[in-house]
């Protein structure tokens, strides 16, 4: 009995080392291959989408649908200059050191800042303009925080995220 014991146990293991290794040896890296998961043509039409989602959650009336080219030209110039700058990151050399590390962050938030402000102008007259219903939706839709003890950085809002891509 003993001897039928042994031999299961042996045959168990050997069968589980023999697992082991066949799978190791198919996640063993033969070649690396990097697969564009998120193109352009993605981030165009993810764009398109968010814009097109947007002015319908805000349900514009006929005379605020004319104040609203201005908002989709400033949005799309933002996701433009956004996507332009994390090509720029993407293919710049490593910083020297923590100190150009931050240099760049904050040369990066200033112009998101001026981005920010030009959108706030292009806005303004759309949003004088709203409901306090649209008014409302405006906010959570761009990607704002509501918890007013929170800071908000401009990372949080969907109009850069083309820059962390």
């Amino acid at each position: 009995m003993n001897l039928i014991k042994s031999a299961v146990c042996v045959t168990v293991c050997g069968s589980l080392l023999l697992a082991a290794s066949v799978v190791q040896a198919q996640n063993t890296p033969q070649e690396t291959r990097i697969i564009e998961i998120y193109s352009d043509a993605d981030a165009s039409a993810v764009l398109n989408a968010r814009i097109a989602a947007l002015k319908t959650v805000l349900e514009l009336t006929p005379e605020q649908d004319k104040l609203w080219p201005p908002v989709e030209a400033s949005i799309r110039k933002i996701a433009a200059d956004s996507m332009a700058r994390g090509k720029k990151r993407a293919e710049a050399k490593p910083p020297a050191d923590f100190l150009e590390a931050l240099e760049r962050i904050g040369e990066a938030e200033v112009i998101r800042g001026q981005d920010l402000k030009d959108f706030v102008t292009a806005t303004r007259p759309l949003v004088a303009s709203l409901s306090d219903v649209q008014k409302h939706r405006m906010p959570a839709f761009l990607g704002m925080i509501a918890d007013a003890q929170s800071p908000l950085a401009t990372r949080s809002l969907w109009l850069f995220e083309e820059e962390e891509r």
